[in-house]
């Protein structure tokens, strides 16, 4: 059943809701900091209805959106346009790193600049469908936060085996002494993986020991010294952060399971659709992440496309989810995602102080942006592709194939033409 009763966590944000209403009254407009955002009357319609503002219109300095673009577009990846080549430099050369799913060959280095809703720059190719690689995992965070609204999965912190059926994979597939043969495999049964929460798999901190799809965990980004693969002592769940995609694959699967039908279409009903998204996104998995679920065929999606796959979507896209998170899952009146699970995705755990729910990478104590509001968070995918999400400034800003210290610099930038206006 959908959840219909307030949980106590959500009269904190209730009561600031309420302070900022207050707030208004007297400085109308203006939101109070961290508290979420002002009235914004506009939201685009189905793409590719998209309004635009100038800079001045929107009350930036031009000159500093421009310094912005440029910084940006000087800040492009060196890395090879075409992505599958360039898999086979990086994460290719890893063990069993074979790529399992699509590439494109990418654009430009491309990027879009979003205030209470208007596009105020764009530049690149926006609108070309490119991997956005771990930004995914947000897409994937936000199933479970849907399930989790519907009432399928009862607290982020139960066990994850209570929801997991015994799934068929293939030979190699499964846990620890469990990797062979046809029979079921029960993904959360070793003695360690018994205690993983879907808490820990949302913050990377689950440990998970096993193979799936043919990648066993340690084989992403593995440790320098060999001995250790496979062979070192388990950190107990919540303990340990581990940024593995293996795990978030899991995840995947196991959002699959509770969901009983593709991921995509949960997606695209329920999100994607509602926020007037493209029709050229997809969402894929491996050639071998196929499972039976009620006699139907269904792909498991990738999370983090680490192997290839993952969403594949335009910055246009990019830009509204940003939006969507802005806006604590409401888009243009109608709540989509609770605002409970926003909150939840943007709350720092407690061993990564700096990441909420995959992939929401947060800027607590402003170590990402020292010259952003602390509340802020960035979708990030390699790349690189980020989307910073700034609800105290009414912000979204999308780079696509930038080097990270690049988009700081964008960031920055764009913050101090707001300052200079």
């Amino acid at each position: 059943m959908p959840r219909t009763a307030p949980r106590i966590s959500t009269l904190f944000p209730l009561l600031l809701i309420i302070l900022a209403t207050a707030s208004s009254l007297l400085a109308p407009g203006i939101p109070l900091p961290g508290t979420g955002l002002a009235a914004q009357d506009y939201f685009p319609g189905r793409h590719p209805d998209w309004e635009r503002r100038t800079p001045e219109e929107a009350g930036f300095d031009p000159a500093g959106i421009q310094r912005a673009i440029e910084l940006a577009i000087a800040g492009e990846s060196q890395s090879p346009r075409d992505l599958a080549f360039n898999h086979l430099g990086t994460f290719g050369r890893e063990p069993l790193g074979d790529a399992v799913g699509p590439f494109t060959v990418r654009g430009p280095q491309t990027g879009l600049i979003v205030h209470k809703g208007y596009i105020v720059a764009e530049w690149g190719d926006p609108a070309k469908a490119d991997n956005t690689f771990s930004v995914s995992k947000s897409f994937l965070s936000t199933t479970v936060g849907l399930a989790w609204d519907r009432g399928l999965i009862g607290s982020v912190d139960d066990l994850v085996r209570a929801y997991m059926p015994p799934i068929i994979l293939g030979d190699g597939d499964g846990e620890p002494g469990d990797e062979n043969g046809r029979r079921p495999k029960l993904l959360f049964e070793s003695e360690h993986n018994r205690g993983i929460t879907w808490n820990h798999l949302l913050r990377q901190t689950s440990d998970w020991e096993g193979t799936l799809w043919g990648k066993p965990e340690w084989a992403d980004r593995p440790d320098q010294d060999r001995s250790t693969w496979g062979t070192r002592a388990r950190n107990a769940p919540g303990t340990a952060y581990e940024y593995n995609d293996t795990r978030v694959n899991l995840l995947a699967l196991a959002a699959t399971a509770v969901w009983r039908r593709a991921l995509p279409e949960v997606l695209r009903e329920h999100v994607m659709d509602p926020i007037g998204a493209s029709t050229t996104w997809g969402w894929h998995g491996y050639d071998n992440s196929w499972v039976i679920l009620d006699g139907r065929e269904v792909q498991a999606v990738s999370g983090g496309a680490h192997w290839g796959g993952g969403m594949i979507l335009n910055a246009y896209d990019q830009a509204r989810f940003g939006l969507f998170t802005m806006h604590k899952g409401k888009w243009d009146g109608q709540q989509l995602v609770s605002e409970e699970w926003i909150d939840m995705a943007t709350t720092p755990g407690m061993v990564n102080r700096g990441y909420g729910f995959m992939n929401f990478s947060l800027n607590t104590g402003q170590r990402r942006y020292g010259e952003a509001p602390e509340y802020t968070w960035t979708h990030t995918g390699a790349g690189s592709n980020l989307i910073y999400v700034d609800p105290e400034n009414e912000l979204v800003i999308v780079c696509r194939w930038i080097q990270g210290g690049a988009f700081t610099d964008v960031v920055h930038a764009v913050l101090g033409a707001m300052e200079e206006r």
